[in-house]
């Protein structure tokens, strides 16, 4: 009998989500860089933009639930087929120019039936092609996302600036539906998980997960989540602007955006790989932690240069918590409950996106700088490592058993 079901095929199935992922993430990013010149243009307010590019956070939490439980019955290639062409509707809607038009096209088209077809299921569909290294392929293939980033925002900068924001959303539109179904013809069936794969005790029936019910655990798992993307979004959906605000280029500003997504990419394979050594639950916390220290620095300076290199240390701090996340449900929960379980903490922790997303807008309304929000980050921050610290205190030491502390044993 084999002893991993991870081969060559493994990879490849991963080098073409990452592919994927590297072109559909940048649908989020371009309310980002165009955040200031859309609401010029709409004669709006800024938390009103704010609120569209949330809802493509949380319509890709939302939407994965479903969309990972339909993978399973109709296959990869046709979810991810249907998240491009919906995806692409949804850019072509928001040109409209009118609120309703964005929020439809970036919530529901984009966000639930666009990104929520194509981010969850692909995510489960790698973890499902390895069982040693399954740390690394989530850390990898989640780093599209910071490849969009990098190179996105520049491309969207200046095409919003030699042809406006719509012209530039339809040009993108075009790139996702012409880009991404070529991958689609090599995606292959994962294999078969190993008699003695998968999470530790998936043949028990009842399982406690850390002396918890499971789905108490699930929950405790869902909120940190939540309370840690909220201070996650603020600079990743606001920068570009809080540099224009502080008086930094609208050009610096996205290139700020790119070096901190740039280096969310480069180390989000070292949590990837920390993750496969120390666990799911650990990494979070480690990365929670390096992120609180981060956004607190975002309070301290306006200087350029110090913006330059917060940003990069907020990038490398944050990168490898969602993952890690993923881990530590496949860590804890059997392999047939990935299609929903994964799904479900990508929903909330999207969700928090959404709210910090939004709600970092909001308080700019209100106080007309970004210095609340940022405090506001750093509070969930806090609370998430609060909930974090309480699971990981309940896993097993080195050398312990897993049932020594009821990490996951038959429930009484």
């Amino acid at each position: 009998m084999p002893e991993s079901i991870e081969t060559r095929a493994s990879w490849v199935a991963a080098a073409l989500t990452l592919g994927i992922l590297s072109i559909s993430y940048g649908s989020p990013l371009l309310i980002v860089v165009g955040l200031k010149p859309m609401t010029d243009a709409m004669a709006t307010d800024r938390s009103v933009l704010a609120l569209a590019g949330s809802l493509v956070w949380v319509g890709t939490g939302f939407g994965g639930i479903p969309m990972g439980w339909l993978a399973d019955r109709i296959g990869i290639r046709a979810i991810v087929t249907l998240g491009t062409v919906m995806m692409a509707c949804g850019l072509a809607l928001s040109t409209l120019g009118s609120v309703w038009a964005l929020y439809v096209g970036h919530g529901v088209l984009i966000g639930v039936i666009g990104n929520g077809a194509i981010y969850a299921p692909l995510l489960i569909y790698v973890s499902r092609w390895f069982d040693r290294r399954r740390g690394a392929a989530i850390a990898l293939i989640s780093s599209g996302q910071y490849i969009a980033g990098v190179v996105w925002p520049e491309v969207f900068e200046h095409g919003i600036a030699r042809f406006g924001w719509q012209a530039t959303m339809l040009a993108y539109a075009a790139v996702v539906i012409v880009v991404i179904p070529p991958f689609l013809f090599f995606l292959r069936q994962p294999p078969a998980p190993l008699a003695s794969g998968g999470a530790i005790g998936a043949a028990q029936r009842r399982p406690t997960v850390l002396g918890l019910r499971p789905n108490v655990a699930q929950a405790a798992i869902c909120i940190a989540a939540f309370c840690c993307c909220i201070p996650m979004s603020i600079p990743s959906s606001h920068l570009v602007a809080f540099c224009s605000d502080v008086g930094i280029s609208p050009e610096q500003g996205a290139g700020m955006l790119s070096v901190l997504l740039g280096c969310a990419f480069i180390s989000r394979q070292f949590w990837g790989a920390l993750a496969d050594r120390i666990g799911g639950l650990r990494t979070v916390l480690l990365g929670s932690l390096c992120q609180a220290v981060a956004i607190g620095s975002f309070l301290l300076t306006k200087n350029e240069y110090g913006l330059f290199a917060i940003s990069a240390a907020f990038g490398l701090g944050f990168s490898g918590i969602i993952p890690s996340y993923s881990v530590a449900i496949r860590d804890l929960f059997p392999s047939s409950e990935a299609s929903w379980r994964i799904p479900a903490v990508l929903f909330t922790g999207m969700s928090g996106m959404a709210v910090g997303s939004w709600f970092g807008g909001v308080l700019f309304d209100h106080y007309g700088s970004y210095a609340a929000a940022f405090a506001t980050g750093v509070l969930f921050n806090l609370l998430n490592l609060a909930i974090v610290g309480f699971l990981v205190s309940r896993l097993p030491r080195r050398g312990q058993s897993a049932d020594a502390v009821g990490m996951l044993r038959p429930a009484g």
